[in-house]
């Protein structure tokens, strides 16, 4: 298996630990793409990529709904994605994705988890090369006609970097900049698309001792109590 899967693994059990924490993330989501594209899935493909992500979580559709309602309102804020980068003790590169309706605030607590647990606020650029930006899909496997090498060549004008398939179902890694063609791709060949997203990859790892790593994760666990913060990224090897 590839890098992507790995990554994946090491994640799998920590990412949306908390119920709640999950619905407020898309949540934020839903805001953020119906304020871009509309409140119709049928012609707003990122609605629609949500929507397929709160099913995947289990958001009760009667909450999806007035997430889209209240969205939809015109005296609803919109959310701003700001991207932060900065260093965790030991030399581990992180990045810090967050959805915010007030800037300074999401900067100044941001900043204050990095100054109480020993790491470095960086300033824009420091980290992020050191990270690959993906996007990611997961489908059903009852629905692929083809196995899965010939999947993989169906998916080669997408540039698509890894397939495999888990308990969960089939899943598919690619360049960000692939997100669209891939969902339309998918959607046309009927394709049910379980949940898609993006992700950051580490392009080397920081390997560390058991007190080195929990050093880290205070960190980690910090920023992701921040209600802004909807995803963070290390270079640390699980």
């Amino acid at each position: 298996m590839g890098r992507a899967f790995e990554f994946r693994k090491a994640r799998k059990m920590k990412r949306w630990s908390a119920m709640a924490k999950t619905f407020t993330r898309i949540g934020k989501d839903i805001v953020m793409a119906v304020k871009e594209g509309g409140p119709n899935p049928e012609t707003n493909a990122r609605l629609r990529a949500v929507i397929q992500n709160a099913k995947a979580a289990n958001m009760p559709k009667d909450n999806v709904e007035r997430a889209i309602k209240k969205a939809s309102d015109k005296d609803t804020a919109n959310y701003k994605e700001v991207l932060f980068e900065g260093y965790a003790p030991h030399g581990v590169a992180l990045v810090v994705e967050t959805a915010t309706d007030n800037n300074n605030r999401t900067v100044a607590n941001v900043r204050a988890a990095f100054n109480k647990c020993d790491g470095n606020f960086g300033t824009s650029g420091s980290v992020i090369f050191m990270f690959d930006h993906t996007c990611n899909f997961r489908v059903k496997a009852e629905d692929l006609k083809m196995n899965l090498e010939e999947f993989e060549l169906e998916l080669i004008d997408f540039d698509v970097e890894e397939v495999f398939e888990d308990e969960d179902g089939i899943l598919i890694y690619a360049p960000f900049e692939q997100f669209g063609a891939i969902q339309k791709y998918l959607e046309e060949n009927n394709l049910e698309i379980l949940s898609s997203g993006f992700e950051r990859i580490p392009t080397t790892t920081t390997k560390l001792s058991e007190e080195q790593q929990a050093d880290v994760e205070k960190l980690l666990e910090k920023l992701e109590e921040d209600d802004d913060v909807q995803n963070v990224y290390h270079s640390m090897e699980m």
